[in-house]
């Protein structure tokens, strides 16, 4: 083997200057360099867009949500709280009630949906590192405050002032559960009340969503003991699909368990599935960019019968041929791998460390991107098994049309 390897080097090398071979190897070094750079710098792309998009939506959404299977709203006493809190992984929790409702500020009227929380959400939404402006309070020297989606205060036209003794005042209007319209009836709840802060999560939240305390939001609905949901966080270093496991053995059937993957299901798949079909379209470029090496291949062969000729009378044999001319796909194939991975990371920590292209829509941040060792075993696995595979067949099948 490693004869053969020595012979190609040394005998199977013309002058780079003036053979069209040369040439057609450089291509194929070229091509296979640039679609493993693409691959590495997509798949990166990719890797950075999931983690931006987990980010916007795993943040606000808890990791776990128990919900009634059977209703909208359910007595929170029908659930044992203390034995979630006992499950490992679990490291807080949060009751929630959810309503669409209705905001006016001055002379401007928009629904949106009023989420009741405890303060432990503030934690477990990681709320400060979302925060466009104000505090991230539901309490202010004891009043109930609200943390408004930026979008939303911008459609009711409110602000957040630059003064700590000043603060934009919202009136919710809360549908009552047994409210009926009757004459001198009001079938809502009016409160208001003032903004502390404004979030930015994504698009959803900060269109339709307004946070306030548990007890307020419990007071203007006159849910009692009912709540919508109970949030549920779990510790990163804990599997969430065990950790949801034994929360419904805990809860039972007539609760439904969700991770915040299931409830943004459609979002994550679409992401994973566009991750899939990008790679397959690069493999499929890299397999067209080896067509070169092919071409490379059959006219070395074709100068090369002479010196064959003068092989075999010598003593080799067709095995020795074969490897020659498969060793020399391989080092085509790996100059190709090699040059490929380099500049392909080179790309991306050059975009991770220096920030050389934007967010188009997000003017200040940078294109996320994200390098995985999984992502390098992967591309570096798929190019060698594909350099293997047309370096030795296409190599058999000229041994075996020129016996």
């Amino acid at each position: 083997m490693n004869v053969a390897r020595f012979i190609a080097r040394r005998y199977f090398k013309s002058k780079k200057s003036r053979n069209v071979i040369n040439l057609i190897t450089m291509i194929s070094v070229v091509g296979i360099a640039i679609s493993t750079a693409a691959l590495v710098i997509l798949l990166s792309a990719f890797n950075g867009i999931e983690q931006m998009v987990i980010k916007l939506y795993s943040d606000f959404d808890p990791s776990i949500s128990i919900r009634s299977a059977k209703a909208k709203t359910f007595n929170q006493g029908f659930i044992d709280l203390e034995k979630i809190k006992a499950v490992e992984g679990v490291q807080n929790t949060s009751r929630a009630i959810e309503e669409v409702i209705i905001l006016k500020h001055e002379d401007k009227w928009v629904h949106a949906q009023m989420v009741g929380v405890d303060t432990s959400f503030l934690t477990m939404s990681k709320m400060k590192n979302h925060l466009v402006d104000g505090v991230p309070e539901l309490y202010i020297n004891n009043k109930p405050q609200a943390i408004f989606g930026a979008y939303l205060l911008d459609k009711l036209g409110g602000y957040i002032p630059m003064s700590d003794h000043i603060q934009e005042q919202i009136t919710f209007n809360v549908p009552l559960r047994e409210g009926k319209l009757r004459p001198g009836k009001n079938p809502l709840n009016v409160r208001v009340v003032s903004v502390s802060s404004r979030m930015n999560f994504n698009r959803e939240v900060n269109a339709d969503k307004a946070v306030i305390p548990y007890d307020l939001a419990n007071e203007l609905l006159e849910y009692g003991e009912d709540i919508t949901a109970l949030y549920v966080d779990v510790n990163d270093d804990y599997n969430l699909n065990s950790v949801k496991k034994s929360i419904q053995e805990v809860v039972g059937e007539d609760f439904e368990v969700k991770t915040n993957f299931e409830k943004n299901e459609l979002i994550f798949k679409t992401s994973q599935s566009e991750r899939l079909i990008v790679y397959f379209i690069l493999v499929f470029i890299f397999i067209l960019a080896s067509f070169n090496l092919i071409a490379s291949i059959a006219m070395l062969y074709v100068e090369k019968k002479a010196d064959i000729k003068t092989l075999f009378g010598l003593g080799a044999t067709k095995n020795t041929v074969f490897n020659i001319f498969f060793f020399e796909g391989l080092m085509i194939v790996g100059r190709g791998v090699i040059f490929g991975l380099a500049l392909g990371y080179l790309v991306v920590f050059a975009q991770i460390s220096l920030g050389l292209i934007a967010m188009p829509s997000a003017p200040g941040d940078n294109f996320p991107m994200l390098a995985t060792w999984s992502d390098a075993f992967m591309i570096i696995a798929s190019v060698t098994v594909l350099g293997l595979i047309v370096s030795y067949f296409p190599t058999k099948i000229l041994m075996r049309r020129h016996e």
